[in-house]
């Protein structure tokens, strides 16, 4: 379910764009230059070209054909194949941009994972099976391929628009929650290190899906300057905290328990909120204060020393009157690791938590207009560097939103500039980019190789990679080995 209200995006409440946007657009690319120490002119000049071929990526060949790229296609392969790219350093130049903030100042990071789906690819290693929702009821499937975690900061008001920061391909054997802890907390520390988050300032608000712990989450990050924000499956189960210990008997960890499902264990909320909203109606919101999950020695919580903790937190409901197209609008269940959620946040935490659907936004972008999945590549680090040419592309893009002209199509409507999309905005790219240095030099003259002799077969095969997570089995007795005794 998702809820959209009519809050003012950044542009509206006063907030000055850089004096000369220019500027920070060529040093952003300058920077991007710098961050790529072999085959640098062709990885440019392929970023270049995917900002500059106004239609939609289909296959990765076809950029080689735009006037951006000065080289053929084979050292556009040969780019994306034996390139490098210095990762760090880029992950450090995108933090240094500008960072979008909500109305209190607070920045919104949003977590969440796209599948770069490889079902035909047996000689791709590190393929994972990934959740796919399927079109009717109940039909998630598991398909193998790539999946990235994306870390991302949310706008306000109705935008399709995010600040992409960070991705991590998952490999099958990686604990994701303890993925996604480590590349939070880098992503945190590059933010403070540029000066976007000092002490005094609103603690930082990750937004995380279903199918986080979000728990453990706010257990690791808890020396962090940050609230963790979640939606829940409506089957859980909390507790509240232990009543006070008796005179005999073991002291209880836990209280009463909260089933989601059963209104019975539903006591008074501690704060009740209503919100009118143009689209749906009215929002209701319901907060108890003071809530934990039972945690076991399992899982990600297997090798905890001693009792797992209890992480309390406020579990949030909302509920909403209708849905666009006569669906009946079912609860949302979120989970926020502050214990004590006041009156005065709770209508704030569930309107930044519904923001988080914008970066399906982004990653509708980065999927059907970017071509982010749209290679056949073989090797997982090939679709690395590809998978950060496309962040690149698009933290290009949000730099050129107030150079950008609004070329609309004739059966679309005029925007004002502040209000353009991010298609938009690369249909006019070339021209901003014409008025701005290309760092990349003049290729060299040369000539392809020979190839591979007509008539000859390929004698160097490639292996054929299992899927998913692979259990190490003990090395079994040779058969007709002797037994002991």
């Amino acid at each position: 379910m998702a809820v959209s209200i009519s809050v003012p995006d950044r542009w509206a409440v006063g907030e000055e764009s850089v004096p000369d946007p220019r500027v920070d657009l060529v040093s952003f690319r300058e920077e991007f230059y710098r961050c790529l120490p072999s085959r640098g002119d062709a990885l440019f000049e392929l970023t270049d070209a995917l900002l500059c071929s106004g239609t939609a990526v289909r296959t990765l060949v076809e950029l080689s054909l735009a006037a951006e790229h000065r080289r053929g296609h084979g050292a556009l392969y040969d780019a994306i194949n034996c390139g490098r790219v210095d990762f760090t350093r880029l992950r450090r130049a995108l933090g240094g941009l500008t960072i979008p903030c909500d109305r209190g100042g607070r920045i919104v990071l949003a977590v969440d994972v796209s599948a770069w789906l490889r079902p035909d690819a047996p000689t791709s290693p590190q393929r994972g099976f990934c959740h796919v929702y399927g079109r009717g009821k109940n039909q998630a499937q598991l398909i193998p391929g790539w999946p990235y975690s994306f870390v991302a900061a949310l706008e306000t008001g109705r935008t399709s628009w995010t600040s992409v920061l960070d991705a991590v391909r998952l490999r099958p054997d990686d604990d994701e929650t303890a993925v996604t802890a480590t590349q939070v907390r880098e992503v945190i520390t590059r933010l403070r290190e540029a000066g976007h988050h000092c002490d005094g300032d609103p603690d930082i608000l990750l937004v995380f899906d279903a199918g986080y712990e979000l728990a453990r989450l706010a257990f690791v990050l808890a020396d962090l300057p940050v609230q963790v924000l979640g939606r829940m499956r409506s089957d859980r189960v909390l507790c509240f905290p232990a009543p006070p210990p008796g005179r005999t008997g073991r002291p209880p960890r836990h209280g009463p328990e909260f089933r989601f499902a059963d209104p019975i264990t539903w006591p008074t909320p501690e704060t009740i909120s209503s919100t009118e909203t143009d689209r749906y109606g009215t929002a209701s919101a319901s907060a108890w204060n003071r809530l934990h999950p039972r945690l076991v020695h399992r899982g990600s919580w297997a090798q905890h020393p001693g009792p797992p903790p209890i992480v309390e937190g406020t579990v949030i409901r909302l509920t909403v009157d209708h849905l666009p197209g006569d669906r009946h609008p079912t609860p949302v269940w979120l989970w926020c690791s502050d214990p004590g959620v006041s009156a005065d946040d709770l209508d704030r935490l569930w309107q930044l938590f519904l923001r988080r659907f914008d970066l399906e936004h982004t990653f509708r972008f980065f999927k059907q207009t970017l071509g982010w999945t749209a290679p056949r590549l073989r090797r997982p680090e090939a679709a690395d560097r590809w998978t950060w040419i496309v962040l690149v592309a698009y933290a290009q893009l949000r730099l050129a939103r107030p150079l950008a002209e609004d070329l609309r199509r004739p059966w679309e409507r005029p925007v004002p500039p502040t209000r353009l999309t991010p298609a938009r905005v690369r249909r006019g790219f070339s021209r901003t980019r014409a008025t701005m240095p290309v760092p990349a030099s003049a290729p060299k003259p040369s000539r392809p190789g020979p190839g591979r002799p007509p008539g000859s077969k390929n004698t160097h095969r490639a292996p054929h990679h299992h899927v998913g997570k692979r259990a190490e089995t003990k090395a079994r007795k040779p058969v007709g080995a002797a037994c002991p005794g």
